[in-house]
């Protein structure tokens, strides 16, 4: 696997030589736009690697309790999180969460953030009894801390659905799904692809409830909204 040979240097370097306050945060930055590019290609063992370096430069820098490590912390758990290995995953959201709570306060967005990725593992698990409070404190969280229209509402309300649609929960499932398309289309416009996400989540929903016409109807748009995305 290879990484950006620039930022190993870097990293190298970085063991050696004290940066200062502007070349350290710098550093990190670049190690986040790595992260997300490799991310982004799908290359997400390469993406671990330099998350994991990211996380010591951190902590290093910033010290074990500031946001900027939890981010990081944040950064590789999502990225533990899509190649499997759960148990990784849950531990540095976890820790993440702990920094965020501690640094941030408990009704800060991030926290939020926090709780819903937590809530994420652990629907993707099928834990959803462990899911359903954290996305429910994460709901509450931003609907407190943000407007009333604020897209991460939006991924909030979107989540519970997928959770409620997990559990066969279909008439609340139905409900969270409207009020997360109602928000992203006012906010993100009728063509987003957050709006085909939500659309599609629907669709499936309305075809585990033999709703097919109206299924089909929201796929059609859904593809529209994906045909348009993409050129």
């Amino acid at each position: 696997m290879k990484v950006n040979y620039k930022i190993c240097l870097a990293i190298v370097i970085l063991g050696i030589l004290t940066l200062n306050a502007f070349a350290q945060d710098e550093l990190w930055q670049t190690l986040n736009a790595e992260i997300l590019k490799l991310s982004q290609k799908g290359k997400y063992y390469d993406a671990v690697l330099v998350a994991r370096n990211a996380v010591k430069l951190a902590e290093k820098n910033y010290g074990p309790n500031h946001p900027k490590l939890a981010t990081s912390m944040n950064n590789l758990a999502t990225l533990y999180r899509v190649i499997g290995r759960y148990d990784d995953a849950e531990m540095y959201y976890r820790q993440a969460l702990i920094i965020r709570n501690n640094a941030l306060g408990y009704h800060h967005p991030s926290v939020a953030t926090s709780l819903n990725n937590l809530a994420g593992l652990y629907r993707v698990q099928g834990r959803y009894a462990e899911a359903e409070p954290l996305y429910l404190k994460a709901l509450r969280i931003r609907q407190n801390a943000l407007s009333s229209n604020h897209p991460d509402l939006g991924q909030s309300l979107n989540n519970l659905g997928l959770l409620y649609k997990n559990q066969s929960r279909y008439a609340e499932a139905e409900q969270f799904y409207k009020k997360a398309l109602a928000i992203w289309e006012q906010t993100l416009g009728p063509n987003n692809p957050n709006v085909a996400t939500v659309l599609e989540n629907m669709a499936e929903l309305y075809k585990k409830t033999d709703r097919k016409d109206e299924a089909n109807a929201l796929l059609a748009r859904a593809q529209k909204i994906r045909t348009i995305a993409g050129k």
